[in-house]
């Protein structure tokens, strides 16, 4: 069973609950992948979500990425940071 209670984050009660369904069957397809699989994966989730005319704005983004980053180890702070990069340079 997969943990989704990141979603009930208050945070993210801006956020349409059909981004975040899309989200957590994200999270659950991403789940033991390498970081070479997963930056592959979501550059194909985002050319999917592109194709199904959904998106976030800049504020979700945000708060999706603080909540992920909420009671993480530094180095799990800095492991996310660096994907998001990673991502912002393939998306440019």
């Amino acid at each position: 069973m997969n943990d989704h209670s990141w979603t009930k984050n208050p945070a993210l009660t801006a956020i349409d609950p059909a981004k975040l369904q899309m989200l957590t069957s994200l999270a659950d397809q991403a789940k033991g992948k390498n970081q070479k699989e997963l930056l592959s994966f979501l550059m194909s989730a985002s050319a999917q979500t592109k194709e199904n005319h959904m998106s976030f704005d800049q504020s979700e983004i945000d708060a999706v990425i603080r909540v992920m980053k909420e009671g993480k180890s530094p180095e799990e702070i800095q492991r996310i940071d660096r994907l998001i990069g990673l991502i912002r340079q393939f998306r440019h």
